[in-house]
């Protein structure tokens, strides 16, 4: 007679010696003991030795994760969770089909969707077929070149369905430099890091140079604006040690100016970081890079190599670090997560990043242009950049055009420049055939305006009251063979697809605004509520700027909301 114990399912006994869990395949682990090499077995280095085993085999299998997390003394759960929560990783569990030796990339933001990514996409599906996979992504950086695609890391501007095709066939998967950048050597002959090694010396004085910046009105240029000369002092009164962490992972649709200066002057860049970290007394610096500019971390790398041969003075150790796909480590504190090895989820604060960041140790972070221009301030005073600037703004600003222009690409014009005069007097004028419509300020978070109010002076603090910000100055034109309306959408499902998923305001609120977006009538109410929910419970800015693009649409673009309703 059988017994309740009979139907209780026996479970497998271990033996002895056996640890929990997936067995460790021993090729599995073989393989990534090769490529990781004499590496010191770091939790930090995580995300760069996932690196090392997607390039060696196309993507990340079970058994070379758990073979990882064996080798790094890690659990296999601490593994799993960081490698699926960046977009570039392939986790390919147990048996499921591997992805194809060849992905193809091809961008499906704004810019490139005006300029027919979407039927570009599909015309790929159709025509390549199965053995290449045609993944449509978030913006690349290449938005000057739309529709831009991406075969391996190898890229294709102004791609059509030819371009691609031959790329693929030629199994080039890596890319080329289209123009010669600065060389160390070349750098150094034209008076390179005298002014860094000046400042090394204490001439002129920390102190001095401060106030030189504070002077000199320079703000962050990544998006936030916050004033660098403050930051300086409230880092450099912070105990030691202190570290500067750099980011270079762009990731704002729209915005590609840092990519453009990167593949041109890389040392220029170089030099700004080395003078904030003697000003702030820094005694490490991570460095990183977004995962889609492949050859501008080519170029860093090669350069940066050169430039620890051959130091102008002491310099603080510095590492570069690759990112992984994942438009939230553009904020600090997640890209702090990401340097740290672990999963790029914003902290909560305070405390802020200059007083806990790095390894919990007071902690720089900077834009990449914001340290680009540290050179010129130090070298010729801060005159060369307060005397430009119009409309009573002051400054230089580099602006990342794209759309329905003549002539995108970066643009370095004053601040406080009108879109009207930009489009008029740095691109050319609008394509032929378009008429000026409506733009983005400040890339998908930056809002939409309409071309009636394109005499708007572009700096910061000049947008807000009219719900939109500069941001990173990544504008993006529209003309009147576009939708305020289509845009704002494109711009949601960029959230809804980039949001972390740590809090439910911006996890659920992006999914929900985008699918109420996507029907032919807005539900307006219910559409305010959720912007109201996601800006003032949302843990970061993604969440709260993400309902900018459909306010606008609901604030200046009502004209496309009715057609829509009464059709």
């Amino acid at each position: 007679m059988a017994t309740p114990a009979d139907n209780v399912p026996t479970r497998r006994r271990r033996k002895k010696g056996q640890g929990k869990g997936r067995a460790v395949d021993i090729n599995a682990l073989m393989q990534v003991r090769d490529l990781l090499g004499d590496a010191e077995r770091r939790n930090d280095l995580l995300i760069e030795f996932l690196h090392l085993v997607q390039d060696k085999f196309g993507h990340l299998s079970s058994a070379h994760l758990v073979a990882l997390a064996h080798d790094m003394k890690m659990s296999p759960a601490e593994v799993y969770e960081v490698a699926t929560f960046y977009h570039h990783f392939d986790v390919v569990k147990d048996d499921a089909v591997a992805p194809p030796a060849i992905t193809v990339r091809v961008c499906d933001s704004v810019s490139c969707e005006l300029s027919g990514a979407n039927e570009l996409i599909a015309q790929l599906k159709s025509e390549l077929g199965e053995s290449v996979r045609i993944q449509p992504v978030p913006c690349i950086g290449r938005c000057a070149e739309a529709p831009a695609a991406v075969v391996g890391f190898n890229t294709v501007d102004k791609a059509t369905a030819e371009s691609v095709k031959s790329a693929v066939e030629s199994g080039k998967l890596v890319p080329d430099n289209p123009h010669a950048h600065i060389s160390f050597d070349q750098y150094k002959e034209k008076g390179g890091y005298k002014t860094a090694a000046k400042v090394f010396d204490g001439k002129p004085a920390r102190a001095d140079i401060i106030q030189l910046m504070k002077a000199g009105g320079l703000r962050g240029l990544g998006g936030a604006g916050f004033p660098v000369g403050m930051k300086w002092e409230i880092v450099s009164n912070q105990p030691g040690p202190r570290y500067m962490a750099v980011n270079i992972d762009e990731g704002e649709p729209g915005t590609f100016k840092d990519r453009f200066y990167i593949e041109q002057d890389p040392h220029r860049f170089f030099e700004g970081m080395l003078i904030a970290a003697s000003v702030v007394d820094i005694e490490k610096i991570w460095v990183y890079t977004r995962d889609e500019y492949a050859l501008g971390r080519e170029i860093l790398e090669q350069e940066l190599a050169k430039l620890q041969a051959d130091p102008p003075f002491e310099l603080p150790e510095i590492e570069l670090r690759r990112g992984a796909g994942a438009y939230i480590c553009g904020e600090e504190s997640a890209m702090i997560e990401s340097i740290e090895g672990k999963r790029g989820i914003p902290r909560l604060r305070p405390p802020f990043v200059a007083q806990v960041g790095l390894f919990g140790q007071p902690t720089l972070e900077h834009n990449f242009e914001t340290l680009y221009w540290v050179r010129d301030f130090v070298e010729k005073g801060h005159e060369w950049f307060t005397s430009e600037g119009r409309n009573d703004r002051v400054g230089l600003r580099s602006f990342s055009v794209s759309g329905r222009v003549k002539k995108p690409g970066v643009h370095f014009a004053p601040a406080g420049i009108t879109m009207e005069d930009l489009i008029k007097e740095y691109c050319g004028g609008m394509l032929d055939g378009h008429k000026f419509y409506a733009y983005f300020p400040g890339g998908a978070s930056g809002g939409i305006l309409p071309a009636s109010m394109g005499d708007i002076p572009l700096d910061f603090d000049t947008l807000q009251p009219h719900g939109c910000f500069i941001g990173s100055a990544a504008i993006v034109v529209l003309s009147d063979q576009d939708s305020a309306k289509q845009a704002a959408l494109t711009s949601m499902r960029f959230f809804e697809h980039e949001s972390c998923g740590q809090c439910t305001p911006c996890r659920v609120g992006t999914g929900k605004a985008a699918a109420l977006m996507a029907k032919d009538t807005w539900n307006i109410e219910q559409l305010e509520d959720l912007a109201v929910v996601m800006e003032d419970a949302s843990i970061c800015g993604l969440g709260q700027a993400a309902p900018n693009p459909l306010r606008s649409v609901i604030k200046h673009f009502a004209h496309e909301l009715k057609q829509e309703a009464n059709s």
